[in-house]
């Protein structure tokens, strides 16, 4: 059966309307394509300032709050972007964030963390554990409850949820509530079946993960951190309470599914949803389709409960 008859029927005019691309030879043109056009938030605020990044120098945040905020302290998620950890803007994941906002009261913070191959592992990761650090740090300026500090992302994001889960655990903070890694990028070495079986090109497919690895581990192999690849961690205890979701047809599918069995084995808390038909970030990329809503709504929920958990 070929890759698009798999499909779930409500998700391929989206994916018939998706140009195939090469990563290697597509990686500039892919930077500069416009930002997609979304409709003013009615319930968020946005605005950007800069924080010292791990490297000392300004990074952009993107900041959404709730429009008519609630009294008292409230909860806050980092919202790191998805990419291939090459590619992406705080900006472009402005619809996701704008849900959570309405839904949990919360602030979102979105870093604009720096990319490889320019900048290669760990200059991301370090930049996104400066921004947690910094929500923490600037929690009486901002009215935040860190009881109630959250990390999510898809993707890539996700691969650097996970990750930033583990080095706060290993550096002994600051303290994550709740992990959402979103169909999570979490191991380089792409030897489980569904990186074998997923080839299609106008998805994220084997050819394109093997390039964005080198690019991230600039061209590594041996020795790979657990920080950069998570899926090599050997001890995932104490990790956060957490959320996953993934399509059938992602190329992250074996590699998601290996790591919340070992997040349950390890005493962790889990919540896993698995979407037959669905292409990896199919929630964002047939926006109305029946089971994109149900997706989104279904971690919009997650972290609404986990909030109120703390609450």
């Amino acid at each position: 059966m070929d890759f698009v008859s798999r499909v779930r029927p409500e998700l391929r005019d989206a994916l018939n309307q998706m140009e195939a691309f090469n990563l290697k030879e597509d990686l500039d043109s892919f930077r500069q394509s416009p930002l997609p056009p979304f409709p003013p938030p009615e319930q968020a605020v946005i605005r950007e300032i800069h924080i010292p990044g791990a490297d000392g120098q300004p990074m952009r945040v993107r900041i959404h709050e709730p429009a008519n905020r609630p009294e008292g302290k409230i909860p806050a998620l980092l919202w790191i972007h998805g990419g291939g950890y090459v590619l992406g803007d705080p900006a472009y994941d402005d619809n996701q964030c704008h849900a959570f906002v309405e839904a949990a009261g919360c602030y979102v913070f979105a870093p604009d963390y720096r990319l490889a191959p320019e900048h290669p592992f760990p200059a991301g990761l370090e930049d996104c554990y400066a921004t947690l650090k910094w929500i923490h740090e600037s929690a009486e300026e901002f009215g935040i409850d860190t009881d109630r500090v959250a990390v999510a992302g898809p993707s890539a994001g996700g691969g650097l949820t996970a990750a930033l889960s583990l080095l706060a655990r290993d550096r002994g903070g600051p303290a994550i509530c709740f992990q959402m890694p979103l169909y999570p990028m979490l191991d380089d070495r792409n030897t489980l079946p569904s990186t074998m079986e997923i080839t299609y090109p106008k998805i994220w497919n084997r050819q394109n993960n093997i390039v964005a690895w080198n690019m991230y581990l600039g061209g590594k192999t041996d020795d790979v951190s657990p920080y950069a690849a998570p899926a090599r961690a050997e001890n995932l205890t104490g990790l956060p309470p957490t959320y996953t979701c993934i399509g059938q047809l992602d190329l992250f599918r074996d590699e998601t599914i290996e790591y919340v069995a070992r997040l349950a084995q390890a005493g962790v808390d889990v919540e896993f949803h698995l979407y037959p038909g669905g292409y990896h970030a199919f929630e964002v990329v047939a926006w109305d389709a029946e089971v994109s809503v149900r997706a989104r709504n279904d971690y919009v929920r997650a972290l609404v409960e986990a909030f109120n958990r703390r609450g």
